[in-house]
């Protein structure tokens, strides 16, 4: 009897064939299983070049092979630090930014008790996201033009006007700046939503042993929130060496290169503009490897902190 039920037991059961409804719902996540094969894992083989003195003529299988020559030549390049050092600085400030303001307006918006009132903010504050840049550049460089409104009202305060898309102690705060403003609104969507699974007998208890508003926030509000943020910081990690090629390369000019010229500008000049293909993959390849790691140690450390991470 227990040899037929470890037989029972042992035997290997049959794959289930898909059903109708099963193979409807593969079929509808074809097309964008095919363009992420086409546009994400073709390309990878355009991360040869990193390692060829590439010529277009010959191919990339056809290309002299100089394996870490480029990387090399790439540190070696006078300009390569401070552009380095200029996109963590950004992408840095951003990452930050992008987060205590959200929050913060997170919990002001979720403090407005007239839901009129707390939509309107909301699509107000929402709207700048759907905009592009190439668009919000035109806005931007107007509004802080030498004859713009920032300007005028430093002039009527009695001040000399700033050339604020020209200076480089100015242009990196303007960036910074406009980003923020531009993303507070969207961020700050998935901060609401973490705040409406704080349950409310949470508050009912606390305001009858006398705590504030104030109070309030700081003990159960943002420690609830705590988790979310850590998850959102070690996601965004992940993109901490992008630090915004749309809004920089569609403001910036030469005279603040010096201070707002990123990797991903760096490598359209030098690989598209100065036709330097093996250069220009080398560096986007070695900002791929480390944004790589930058998200394998946030996620690392995600999981110690908050007991959950990406993956």
């Amino acid at each position: 009897m227990k040899q037929d039920m470890t037989k029972s037991v042992q035997k290997p059961r049959k794959k289930r064939a898909l059903g109708n409804e099963e193979l409807f719902l593969h079929l509808m996540i074809l097309p964008g299983m095919i363009m992420l094969a086409i546009f994400v894992f073709a390309p990878f083989v355009g991360s040869l070049m990193a390692f060829e003195k590439y010529v277009p003529a010959k191919g990339i299988l056809g290309s002299e092979w100089v394996w870490f020559d480029n990387f090399k030549f790439i540190f070696s390049l006078p300009d390569s630090k401070q552009v380095f050092m200029n996109t963590l600085i950004i992408a840095f400030a951003k990452l930050i930014l992008n987060i205590i303001i959200p929050v913060t307006f997170a919990i002001m918006l979720n403090e407005i008790r007239v839901s009129i009132c707390k939509r309107t903010f909301q699509t107000i504050v929402y709207l700048p996201h759907f905009l592009s840049w190439v668009v919000l550049a035109t806005v931007v460089s107007n509004m802080f033009s030498l004859s713009g409104p920032f300007n005028a009202v430093i002039t009527a305060l009695g001040g000399d006007p700033i050339q604020f898309m020209s200076d480089n102690n100015w242009f990196r705060k303007v960036i910074i700046g406009t980003d923020v403003w531009k993303e507070f609104g969207y961020n700050s969507v998935v901060y609401l939503a973490a705040l409406t699974g704080i349950s409310p007998d949470l508050y009912e208890a606390a305001s009858i042993d006398g705590a504030n508003r104030f109070k309030q926030t700081i003990h159960i509000t943002v420690p609830a929130l705590l988790p979310t943020v850590i998850l959102m910081t070690a996601l965004n990690l992940g993109n901490i060496l992008n630090a915004g090629f749309d809004q920089i390369f569609n403001l910036y000019n030469p005279l603040v290169y010096e201070t707002a010229d990123i990797i991903d500008t760096y490598v359209y000049r030098i690989g598209m503009v100065e036709r330097q293909y093996s250069i220009g993959a080398a560096v986007g390849l070695l900002k791929s490897v480390i944004s790589f790691i930058l998200i394998l140690g946030a996620n690392k450390c995600a999981k110690k902190t908050t007991g959950s991470g990406i993956f």
